[in-house]
């Protein structure tokens, strides 16, 4: 279901090169350790994503034709390294619960969400925020884990 939210979200952002995403899934004690290391936040959090890009623009990867490839690209398998995603599976079962929804649905979404960041998308302007989500409901709604 990761692979399938990954894949969704590739397509549906134009991703034009085979890609590789690290996909940690851990409990609360974990991701707040990591949260507070990373992000001076000492409490555990849903997701946490780890991009390895910084966009001038949300999801246009066109800056890539002319950087060097070994700053992107896996130099074994040839694949853009987006970046990690750190999921609290504690989280996922207690926000599924909270909001009524499945497991499922509230694993893929939290992919769906952290996808995006690893391509640039943010959610800290009302702006930003209406795109993100957007977006986020277009994954959700190729991948059949609607509402």
């Amino acid at each position: 279901m990761i692979n399938r939210v990954v894949e969704a979200a590739l397509d549906h952002l134009a991703c034009p090169y085979e890609a590789q995403v690290n996909v940690l899934l851990t409990d609360n004690a974990a991701i707040a350790e990591i949260n507070r290391d990373y992000r001076e936040i000492d409490r555990p959090t849903d997701v946490l994503s780890f991009p390895m890009m910084a966009f001038e623009t949300p999801g246009d990867l066109a800056f890539l034709e002319e950087a060097p490839a070994e700053d992107y690209f896996d130099p074994d398998t040839g694949e853009l390294l987006l970046g990690d995603i750190i999921i609290s599976v504690e989280k996922v079962i207690e926000q599924a619960e909270l909001y009524g929804h499945s497991r499922q649905r509230e694993l893929g979404f939290l992919v769906a969400h952290s996808m995006l960041h690893l391509f640039g998308f943010d959610h800290m302007e009302e702006d930003e925020r209406l795109i993100m989500e957007e977006k986020q409901r277009e994954i959700m709604d190729l991948t059949g884990l609607k509402r």
